[in-house]
C-alpha cells in the first residue's frame, strides 16, 4: 500500500510513502542523460533527460519506484491489485511498454505533464516481465508536474489518464471512486466550530479540532486519500524549501503504517518502509528505522555522464545527543 502526494505550498513537492511489508533493495539512483535506457520491444533511449529517485537496480538497469527528472517533471507507481491489467498482446500502431520500463520512458523523454499525454495517448502499455524472477507488480501511476497532475490507469477497459486535481493517489479503489469518495466529507474544517443547532444552550467546543470530527484515520487506501487531501488542501505556503519539505514530511507521516498496525493477509507486518519528497532536483528521503531527513542533490552529479549513481539508504536511526 501507498500513497502520494503532488503540491504547492509557495514552490512545487512531490513525493511518497511507500508502504511494503519487506525490503526491494532500495536506494537513491541517479540516471544521467547519456545512460542507455533499454526496451523490451521499443528502440533504446541513449540519450534523454537525468532522472532521480528510488529504485533498485537489476542487471544495471534501475528500476523505479518514483523518480523526478531534470526539468521537475514526477512519477509514482502504486499498488493496484485485482485491478491493474496488462495485455499481453501489441499494438502496431503505438510504442509498447512494459510497466517496468513507463517511469523511464515517460520521465526520460517528457518535460511536462502536459507532454505526458501525448506520449501516453501514442503509447501501449503490455506484459513483458523483466526476468523471471521478477514478474510484473500490479500498479497505478501519478504524474504531476507544478500546474497539475493526472492519474494513468491500466485496467480491462484499456488505458485510462484522468486529471488528478486532488494531486493525491492510494491504492484500491481505482481513482474515480476516491474522487467521488471525497463528497462524504464536505463538512471537514480546520476552523473552529460554530454551532448552528443549539444556539440557545451556548454550548462550545471544549478543544482544538472539532471541525475534522468524520477525519478518517485508519490506514485503509480510501481514508489514507481523504485524510491526506485534508490536509493538502489546509497547508499555509511556505516561506522556504526547508520549511515545504518538513511540512510535506509531516503530512506523509499523518498517514503512514506504523509498525504491527497492519498485518497482511498471509500474516505479515505492513510499513512505511520509507518516506521521500522531491523538490528542485533534490531527493529527501527517511526510513522506518531512521527519521532524520537525508538529501541527495542532481545537481551535484554528472547529468552528462554515462553511469548510474547509486546510493545506499541510512537507515540506522541518527539521534543527536543535546548534551
Amino acid at each position: 500500500m501507498c500513497t502520494a502526494i503532488s503540491m504547492n505550498m509557495g514552490g512545487f513537492y512531490f513525493g511518497r510513502n511507500l508502504d511494503l511489508e519487506y525490503q526491494f533493495g532500495e536506494r537513491v539512483v541517479f540516471t544521467p542523460r547519456n545512460f542507455p535506457f533499454s526496451f523490451r520491444k521499443e528502440k533504446p533511449l541513449n540519450q534523454h533527460l537525468a532522472l532521480i529517485g528510488m529504485a533498485t537496480v537489476q542487471e544495471g538497469y534501475p528500476l523505479y519506484a518514483e523518480a523526478a527528472n531534470e526539468r521537475g517533471l514526477c512519477m509514482a507507481g502504486l499498488s493496484f491489485p485485482d485491478n491493474a491489467y496488462y495485455p499481453e498482446s501489441l499494438d502496431n500502431e503505438k510504442s509498447n511498454i512494459s510497466p517496468f520500463e513507463l517511469i523511464p520512458w515517460v520521465l526520460g523523454q517528457c518535460a511536462s505533464v502536459e507532454e505526458t499525454r501525448s506520449l501516453l495517448e501514442k503509447t501501449h502499455i503490455t506484459a513483458v516481465n523483466f526476468s523471471e524472477e521478477l514478474p510484473l507488480s500490479p500498479l497505478h501511476w501519478i504524474i504531476a508536474d507544478d500546474k497539475g497532475s493526472v492519474t494513468l490507469e491500466a485496467v480491462k477497459e484499456g488505458l485510462k489518464i484522468c486529471d488528478n486535481p486532488v494531486g493525491v493517489l492510494t491504492n484500491n479503489p481505482p481513482f474515480d471512486f476516491h474522487l467521488n469518495n471525497l463528497s462524504r466529507y464536505l463538512n471537514l474544517s480546520p476552523d473552529y466550530p460554530k454551532d448552528s443547532l443549539f444556539k440557545s444552550i451556548g454550548l462550545k467546543p471544549f478543544g482544538g479540532g472539532f471541525g475534522a470530527i468524520g477525519l478518517p484515520g485508519d490506514f485503509s487506501s480510501p481514508s489514507r486519500f481523504v485524510k491526506a487531501a485534508f490536509l493538502k488542501f489546509c497547508s499555509p505556503d511556505c516561506e522556504s524549501k526547508t520549511e515545504g519539505v518538513t511540512q510535506f514530511f509531516h503530512i506523509l507521516d499523518s498517514v503512514a503504517m506504523v509498525n504491527g498496525g497492519v498485518i497482511t493477509a498471509d500474516g505479515r507486518l505492513e510499513k512505511t518502509t520509507y518516506s521521500c519528497c522531491i523538490c528542485g532536483g533534490v531527493y529527501y528521503y527517511k526510513t522506518y528505522s531512521n527519521s532524520r531527513v537525508t538529501a541527495v542533490d542532481m545537481a551535484k552529479e554528472d547529468l552528462d555522464g554515462r553511469e548510474l549513481r547509486q546510493f545506499e539508504l541510512i537507515t540506522e536511526q541518527q539521534i543527536e545527543w543535546g548534551n
